[in-house]
């Protein structure tokens, strides 16, 4: 069975896109987030769980609150997760749909690679504790361009701990041979959402105040009481790095406010970056305007599985 792929940067409306395409398909959504695993992390990560719900039908979804806050989620396990929940979906007869924006999670299931598991290397996480962000960017850079590796984007290493993590993998991955494909590669028609960039800029700062007024500092004050390290939280980036450090005093409200207001438009431009760059590696994307009603956007994605079907 054909795996529907819905990508796209963040507030371009792919959630309730797959959601309705899965209404008309009967399907289940498998997500490709990285930050929406985590339990309790609801308005952050924006996981819009009334998105999931069509015309009164509850559409089934996956891999979203599968691990608890403090934890550190990884490629290595999504992929395994992954795995598992598109057999269970196809083994029922529905028809998976992956719908994220983290594009090396998409990537790695489309490719059809299992990453080795990369243990913790003490001694080098000793060696670079004391090295600057700016160090240990150039550092993974050069790492990736040794190796040949296109893992671990700025997206990916925003934090300090995120840019550790990042060299102790492509350090180990340097050392060892990878592992054979042992994952099925996937047999995939992949649409991408495209948005204005002056709308999409607007749609985040829209989301961003609305996220804010829903509570989203009292969220991280709650995931903070329950004894989260505030610095476990700042390892997840965007809006836990920049709202922590405004709850636990370190900045004013409107400074977190510019700052991360800032981040998350960076942020959707890399996420855009990565997806040209799958389309120089291969992939090939089918992308659709955002600003359609939504019945038309479903519509061509129907009349492209049928021109799939027909080749």
């Amino acid at each position: 069975m054909k795996l529907l792929t819905i990508l796209g940067p963040t507030a371009s409306g792919k959630t309730a896109l797959a959601a309705a395409l899965a209404h008309r398909t009967g399907g289940e959504i498998i997500s490709a987030d990285s930050r929406q695993v985590y339990r309790r992390m609801d308005i952050g990560t924006g996981k819009d769980l009334q998105d999931y719900v069509v015309e009164g039908e509850q559409i089934a979804y996956h891999l979203i609150d599968i691990a608890e806050p403090g934890t550190k989620y990884n490629l290595f396990r999504y992929q395994h997760d992954f795995l598992a929940v598109y057999n269970s979906i196809v083994e029922r007869g529905r028809q998976p749909i992956l719908c994220g924006g983290t594009g090396l999670y998409i990537e790695a299931v489309l490719k059809g690679y299992r990453l080795s598991a990369v243990p913790e290397n003490p001694a080098l996480r000793k060696e670079l504790e004391s090295l600057s962000m700016e160090q240990l960017t150039e550092m993974l850079r050069e790492l990736k361009q040794k190796n040949g590796s296109c893992m671990h984007n700025t997206t990916d290493v925003d934090t300090a701990q995120r840019a550790i993590r990042a060299i102790e993998i492509e350090t180990f991955n340097g050392q060892h041979a990878p592992e054979a494909a042992v994952l099925p590669k996937m047999d995939a028609l992949v649409v991408g959402v495209s948005i204005d960039r002056e709308e999409r800029r607007r749609k985040i700062t829209c989301r961003l105040k609305q996220r804010l007024d829903e509570g989203m500092a009292d969220e991280i004050r709650g995931l903070l009481a329950e004894g989260i390290p505030a610095e476990d939280l700042i390892y997840y980036g965007l809006e836990y790095k920049f709202v922590t450090e405004y709850v636990t005093g370190k900045c004013s409200y409107q400074e977190m406010f510019s700052r991360l207001e800032i981040a998350i438009h960076q942020f959707a431009k890399r996420q855009m970056t990565w997806f040209r760059g799958m389309e120089r590696r291969g992939f090939d994307i089918h992308w659709i305007d955002a600003m359609l009603p939504l019945s038309d956007k479903v519509e061509q994605i129907l009349a492209l599985c049928r021109q799939q079907e027909a080749l």
